[in-house]
């Protein structure tokens, strides 16, 4: 199958502490997330188009007990989304539908349980995703660069729709090469510049 890439670029905002956010400004970089339980896998997430989103994980975060993050900021980016493992594209999706008996099997075969998802600690998705992005870049001679999809989370926006209050969509970027820069943003909720 031929990918092409998306050569779309996004403006996309990262959730931190204001520490992570000056580092970042002054170094360019930013670190992947390595844990189990982030749903796109391994990478470097953002909010599309979402600053006031990242915001408000950031001061979800700095409430609870043991985060590293302790005073509130955000980060944007604007990425190339180059060869993007899309989950908003039927391509994609097929293709995690064909490899999850394979992915189910190779548990089994080593008589390990599958990984559960669960709130939102997503360590199936991550499991999966660590497993078959790189098996299909494998097979496919792709290299993917980012990985992007949509969330569905919080209440009904209203009764009986199903337009909700949190959904979003994230990008994992794989590929830091994808970040082609950071920028300081702007007022995100009346309220000043984040962290500040």
């Amino acid at each position: 199958m031929a990918f092409l890439e998306y050569q779309r670029l996004v403006i996309a905002f990262h959730g931190c502490d204001r520490k992570t956010a000056d580092s970042v400004f002054a170094s360019g970089h930013l670190r992947s997330s390595l844990n189990d339980y982030d749903w796109l896998g391994t990478g470097i997430y953002f909010w599309e188009h979402g600053p006031a989103r990242a915001l408000e994980w950031a001061k979800f975060m700095a409430k609870r007990k043991g985060s590293p993050v302790r005073k509130p900021a955000v980060v944007g980016a604007l990425i190339q989304l180059g060869n993007c493992f899309d989950l908003l594209d039927v391509r994609f999706t097929r293709f995690l539908t064909k490899l999850f008996p394979d992915f189910r099997d190779t548990f089994a075969a080593i008589g390990a349980d599958l990984p559960k998802n669960e709130k939102v600690l997503h360590r199936l998705d991550c499991a999966f995703l660590n497993w078959a992005v790189p098996l299909i870049e494998q097979q496919t001679g792709t290299r993917f660069q980012t990985v992007r999809g949509v969330f569905v989370e919080g209440a009904p926006a209203f009764p009986n729709g199903h337009i909700f209050e949190r959904s979003h969509i994230q990008i994992a970027v794989r590929d830091p090469a994808a970040i082609i820069g950071y920028f300081h943003p702007s007022r995100l909720d009346g309220t000043g510049v984040p962290g500040d």
